[in-house]
């Protein structure tokens, strides 16, 4: 019995450091430092272990160490270097980037090595591929706009040395004039097994996969649909049950009547949030990493802003426009946009 007491206060005391620790205080401002400025547009960003990578226009792509904050830039071979490069997934070995339109190419950059291999090729004109994830070095799923009555969905098992399309009978029906936007590598969120996919255009639509796109269902979600550019632009994942979306009307960058809703059921239902009020259309959204699903931040076009409250309430940080955000912690990460990588401090 003596015993007992202080490993209760042990854990008593284990629990309150956990609680404090995503008990932050609220953001009043954001500090950046921008690290390149070029002709350089950039929607394809991602951070693992210490280190931003990114991809854009004219075949470039680099990374900035989160220690450093130095950009280090490279360019593909000949072949890609008049393709936008919108999709990345960064896994502990690789670094993987596709491009949107026709010709449609993929390929594998060795960490450790720098050693580059293009792995996929889709010479469709019709092709055009908006996002990518990867579990870990060897699975991943691409999300493309539909061909042959389907979304264009790719997978691979094996580190991108074979890629499967999923046929069109395992996969809901798309409605015609429904694709995706490749705004900001945001289409696709996966959380263990799961991977949820957003859609826009006639309809504003969630696919769900349990099983890591073995097998899929599909819901409709309130975000403003119907023209060719409204739906949903982004799209993320705090855990297997919340998760948000956002977008609105490219068109019309003011309207806040339908451009956002959460889900606190996996995406079964959505939930339009902040009706009327800002963020206004945006390209790219997140979970603030280690706030326990409370803090968000949401990115365009039209500035940044930050939420504290799971996406009730928001605060314009800035006007400044960029097209989409990846962060390594609370406080700490890196926008991207037209000409510019921008290095960011969340003051509190």
């Amino acid at each position: 019995m003596k015993t007992v007491f202080p490993i209760i206060l042990v854990l008593v005391l284990l629990s309150s450091c956990a609680v404090k620790k995503q008990s932050l205080l609220p953001v009043k401002s954001i500090e950046t430092k921008v690290l390149n400025t070029d002709t350089l547009a950039i929607r394809a960003l991602d951070y693992k272990d210490g280190s931003y990578w990114f991809a854009g226009m004219g075949g470039h792509y680099g990374s900035v160490a989160a220690s450093e904050e130095r950009v280090v830039k490279s360019r593909l071979p000949e072949i890609a270097q008049n393709l936008e490069f919108r999709s990345i997934a960064v896994t502990d070995s690789y670094t993987y980037i596709m491009s949107a339109g026709s010709p449609a190419l993929c390929y594998r950059l060795d960490k450790k090595t720098g050693n580059v291999a293009e792995i996929y090729r889709d010479m469709d004109e019709r092709a055009f591929y908006d996002a990518m994830k990867f579990w870990n070095d060897r699975e991943g799923i691409i999300m493309g706009d539909p061909m042959d009555d389907c979304f264009s969905i790719l997978k691979t098992t094996d580190g991108g040395n074979t890629f499967t399309k999923i046929n069109c009978d395992a996969f809901p029906d798309f409605v015609e004039g429904e694709a995706a936007f490749a705004a900001s590598n945001s289409n696709i969120a996966i959380v263990g097994d799961e991977v949820w996919l957003a859609t826009g255009g006639k309809r504003a639509r969630v696919f769900h996969s349990t099983d890591r796109g073995t097998t899929w269902s599909v819901v409709d979600t309130p975000i403003i649909a119907g023209g060719a550019m409204t739906g949903i632009f982004a799209m993320d994942f705090y855990d297997a049950k919340q998760g948000i979306i956002i977008g609105g009307n490219w068109e019309d960058k003011n309207d806040t009547s339908a451009n956002k809703a959460v889900t606190m059921d996996g995406g079964k239902t959505w939930n339009l949030i902040g009706i009327g009020t800002t963020p206004k259309y945006c390209s790219d959204i997140m979970y603030i990493p280690g706030t326990g699903g409370n803090e968000i931040l949401a990115v365009g076009s039209e500035g940044v802003w930050w939420s504290g409250d799971k996406g009730m309430s928001w605060k314009l940080l800035t006007e400044k426009g960029y097209y989409t955000v990846s962060m390594e912690d609370a406080s700490h990460g890196v926008l991207a946009g037209r000409n510019s990588i921008t290095r960011f401090v969340l003051n509190r």
